[in-house]
This record gives structure tokens, C-alpha cells and sequence, in this order.
């Protein structure tokens, strides 16, 4: 089991924010946002009350994504070993769980690809940077 109390706490924050930062770029227009958009039938107008509140959230659960991971991968994971476990987590349970939920919501497999691919490279990102920065 690991020894919650020697996680690297400010590796935490960072592999959290890193997943901030990923996600305002997947999710800008120039990259998949507009695609994003057009999966959900949202419009600019739709998106524009309560970005605070939202992207508050958003972080403060990444934090706590980011503690779990921490916690799975325990103290003495390399960076070859946090990239592969944040991989195995990012795909194989978040992506493939939302394409799940998906199928039964009947969203498209644009929108499953959009959402899982970055759920995928996020949870890569911060088990590297976990593991890296141990």
C-alpha cells in the first residue's frame, strides 16, 4: 500500500494543472473545439455563463484525479511506469467507461474520440510527470 504521507504533493499540483492546461488547448477552437461543440449542438452562447464556476471545478477535481493516480502509482514509479499506468488509467477505464456511457447516451463516435483522447493523453501526462518527479 502506499504511504499516502510521501506522495510528492507539489508533483500532484502540477501533473493537475498540466491537465488544466491540456485540456484549454484540446478543447480550444483551433483544435477540437469546434468539433467538440458541433458533437454536443452547443453554440458560443451556450458556453459563455458560469465559465468560472466550471473551470474551478474542473481543476479542483483534476487535483483530486491527479492525488488518485498518485496514490495508484505509489513512491517508486519511473517516468516509463507513471506514462505506461496513467495510460492504462486514461484509456483503459476513463476512455473506455465514457465510451460506455456513450453508447447508451447514443453519442457520436466523433464526440467519444474528442473526450477520450484527451482523457488518454491526460492521464499519460500526469503519470509520467508523477512518475518522473517522485
Amino acid at each position: 500500500m502506499t504511504d499516502l504521507s510521501q506522495l510528492n504533493y507539489l508533483a500532484i499540483f502540477v501533473a493537475a494543472v498540466s491537465t488544466f492546461l491540456l485540456g484549454s488547448i484540446w478543447y480550444a477552437p483551433f483544435l477540437f473545439g469546434k468539433a467538440w461543440m458541433s458533437a454536443n449542438n452547443f453554440t458560443e452562447d451556450d458556453l459563455k455563463g458560469g465559465m468560472v464556476k466550471v473551470l474551478g471545478s474542473a481543476l479542483v477535481l483534476e487535483i483530486v484525479m491527479a492525488f488518485n493516480l498518485a496514490a495508484f502509482i505509489g513512491n517508486e514509479a519511473d517516468v516509463t511506469f507513471g506514462a505506461f499506468a496513467g495510460f492504462a488509467a486514461g484509456f483503459g477505464w476513463v476512455a473506455l467507461g465514457l465510451g460506455v456511457t456513450y453508447l447508451f447516451d447514443r453519442k457520436s463516435f466523433k464526440h467519444w474520440a474528442i473526450d477520450a483522447g484527451y482523457h488518454t493523453v491526460a492521464f499519460t501526462m500526469m503519470g509520467a510527470i508523477l512518475g518522473a518527479w517522485h
